[in-house]
């Protein structure tokens, strides 16, 4: 039994050194996706922005165009009418002048529309871009910190994380189950803890749970907490035997 103890203490070793790891990395990892999600969201802003400015850009040539079109048409039907014959002539002639004056005006008006959206456009898009240059920039520097912490760790990580895979195989399946259910649903993850001065992460246990810690030889479980409580001696031998 004092063999199922150890690994357990061994078990219970190496995942608070992982959760160690993993708080070195603290709230980069989600803080990384909130501005990648930030950087793809200005993204789409900036693309839209450019597609609409060059969207406006075509449209104003296309109403120059038109501009002009109608210019030369209305000089054409002017000529037309003094060499009409007869009335019906004119007041045809008349009408698509008329007609040609409605479009120049609205041509007119709709590129001064546009004028102002591209000003807006144009500004809206010079905050966006300074916006996604901003969040690049944040990105780079919480990606350096976050590959920094990783580089440091990564080695350990592994090892730690093969030798937890190698002592799953070793540990009891009752045992194991247990340990990490309560792992999972504990906010610290500490589901073995040592008995030390006859108390578990400081809080007293009753005389013959202590002695029953003390004979090393069964699992005791802290009634206020549901722990496994083991004797101090397996978690030095683990320090030992991990180096950690």
């Amino acid at each position: 039994m004092q063999s199922m103890l150890q690994k357990l203490a061994n078990l219970q070793y190496i995942d608070s050194r992982i959760d160690e790891i993993t708080q070195l990395q603290g709230d980069l990892p989600d803080e990384i996706l909130d501005i990648e999600t930030e950087i793809a969201r200005q993204e789409g802003k900036v693309q839209r922005l450019n597609d609409e400015l060059k969207d406006l850009e075509v449209e104003t040539r296309s109403l120059e165009l038109e501009i002009e079109s109608s210019t030369e048409k209305m000089a054409k039907y002017e000529e037309q009418q003094l060499a009409v014959r007869n009335n019906r002539e004119y007041d045809a002639l008349t009408k698509e002048l008329e007609n040609k004056k409605v479009v120049i005006k609205e041509s007119h008006e709709r590129i001064e529309a546009i004028a102002l959206r591209v000003e807006e456009a144009t500004e809206e898009l010079g905050v966006a871009e300074a916006q996604l240059a901003k969040e690049k920039e944040r990105f780079e520097e919480k990606k350096s910190n976050l590959d920094r912490v990783v580089d440091l760790t990564k080695k350990e990580e592994d090892v730690l994380r093969d030798k937890r895979v190698a002592l799953e195989k070793e540990v009891d399946e009752r045992y194991l189950r247990s340990y990490n259910r309560l792992r999972n649903g504990l906010n610290n993850g500490i589901a073995v803890v040592a008995m030390k001065d006859g108390a578990a992460l400081g809080m007293s246990l009753p005389p013959q749970k202590q002695v029953e810690v003390r004979k090393k030889n069964k699992v005791v479980i802290d009634e206020n907490t549901g722990r496994m409580v083991i004797d101090q001696s397996f978690f030095d031998e683990a320090r030992k035997t991990f180096n950690l």
